[in-house]
């Protein structure tokens, strides 16, 4: 039996945002990432990825 995913939604969005933030959740080692108006569009990474996108998102490198 598989567990049910848990999304997160971001930080940054309100409620008044709700279908239109990022959602995240983990499963077997990667990270998933989709959009809440687009729950079935699924976007799986590397956790290391991830972080290196954001990395670079903070620094402007990207």
């Amino acid at each position: 039996m598989t567990a049910a995913l848990v999304w997160q939604k971001s930080s940054f969005s309100s409620d008044e945002d709700a279908p239109n933030c990022l959602e995240l959740a983990t499963h077997e080692g990667a990270a998933l990432l989709r959009e809440s108006d687009a729950p079935d569009d699924v976007l799986r990474v590397r956790p290391e990825a991830l972080a290196g996108l954001i990395r670079g998102v903070r620094t402007g490198a990207v």
